[in-house]
């Protein structure tokens, strides 16, 4: 994920939080590509998932909202020695150099497609989008960037009914401010090019506001038990939140939970089972409230644990870039294997290569293969992070 280099010393409470949750994006991305299921099944699911995947894919969640949040912490702390001109380029420049990272080198480590059939608009994109519309929001007063970043988050749920009416029929420029996961063609005559936006523009750029505004918390000077109140504070809050609003069942996600006549564990995995595309206030709620909980407990935290996963938090789209390169290798190479030829490189529906729907391996497997990617990628993320700390050249900020 996306990195704004800090003046040190480091947060490593940040370092720590955002080193733990790529890890486990990474478990994600590992099913998707190794699970026999992936391509023919939803984890969510609740008529045909186990409580195993579903938390399997629950866990993940956490993910995205956490590093857009920090994105925009970072982006503060960053402002701490920067003039209000210097954090407003830095941050657009910054925005517009992910997007068309993730157009070219994520697209294309995700598909294996050179001639770029599909592009693929994530988690950078959001993030690139994000910091494009931060760079432009802090020339306004810090209140009013908190009461965009709140009015975005806690009140863009109001649209769930009217969207919902129109059926899908919406335009496209309001596709990508507030719906996802939709495929949009280049051009009628060709069906299969164009872009899959997964990730809208508008409620993760209130994320990553409200992400700015939470960097105060971490501003020098601020004394460390205050700040532990705060976190505890405020997480508990949006922890309350979720489970009041939700067990109300009105608003704040388009998708109710129900009971399940699949039993009791069902029905608590359908109150957990919250909206991602685009994030829902439930689905943030969830995911920032424990996050930002776990940073009061960790902020003095001092072992091989800790060092292991800041490692990975302090170069976090360096690791974001290559572990999906070495997925995608180790399917090929699986692929091969299992005795798929050339004609199954490419499959209708999918646009992964090398990656056949009926293709792939049970649950313990997918975490094997999950550990074993961590592994391969730590000594390359500690060697540059140490470069990246020792050798001051303009393009490690980038990367």
């Amino acid at each position: 994920m996306a990195e704004l280099t800090v003046s040190r010393p480091r947060v490593q409470s940040i370092d720590l939080l955002r080193g733990i949750v790529i890890v486990i994006m990474a478990l994600d991305h590992v099913r998707d590509f190794f699970h026999s299921e992936a391509m023919t099944d939803d984890p969510t699911n609740l008529a045909t998932t186990t409580p195993v995947l579903f938390f399997t894919r629950f866990i993940t969640h956490f993910c995205a909202p956490v590093f857009v949040f920090l994105a925009g912490t970072s982006g503060f702390l960053q402002g701490l020695r920067k003039s209000k001109k210097e954090l407003s380029f830095f941050l657009i420049k910054r925005g517009l150099w992910l997007v068309l990272a993730e157009l070219v080198l994520i697209t294309l480590a995700l598909s294996f497609d050179p001639t770029y059939h599909i592009f693929f608009l994530q988690v950078i994109w959001a993030i690139g989008t994000s910091m494009i519309i931060l760079g432009l929001l802090v020339w306004l007063p810090f209140p009013l960037i908190l009461l965009y970043g709140f009015a975005v988050v806690f009140f863009h749920n109001m649209l769930d009914a009217a969207e919902a009416s129109r059926n899908g029929q919406l335009p496209l420029w309001w596709k990508f401010i507030h719906g996802a996961g939709f495929f949009h063609p280049f051009s009628p005559d060709v069906p299969d090019r164009g872009l899959f936006v997964v990730y809208a523009i508008a409620p993760w750029s209130g994320v990553m506001a409200l992400g700015y505004c939470f960097g105060k918390i971490f501003q020098p000077g601020i004394d460390a038990a205050r700040r532990r109140r705060s976190l505890l504070f405020i997480g508990s809050g949006l922890v309350t939140l979720f489970i009041i609003l939700r067990a109300i069942n009105h608003y704040g996600d388009p998708r109710h939970w129900a009971g399940q006549s699949r039993g009791g564990v069902y029905t608590f995995l359908s109150f957990l089972n919250t909206t991602k595309y685009p994030p829902s206030l439930m689905y943030l709620s969830m995911t920032i409230g424990p996050a930002i909980l776990l940073l009061a407990f960790i902020e003095n935290i001092q072992n091989r644990f800790s060092r292991f996963f800041i490692t990975f938090g302090r170069v976090p789209f360096f690791f974001y870039i290559l572990h999906f390169y070495l997925i995608h290798i180790l399917c090929v190479i699986a692929f091969f294997a299992k005795g798929y030829g050339t004609g199954d490189i490419i499959s209708p529906q999918i646009p992964f290569l090398f990656r056949p729907p009926q293709f792939g391996f049970n649950l313990w497997i997918v975490y094997g293969i999950w550990i074993a990617v961590v592994l391969l990628l730590y000594p390359l993320c500690k060697k540059y992070d140490r470069y990246k700390t020792t050798q001051k050249k303009w393009w490690t900020s980038y990367i």
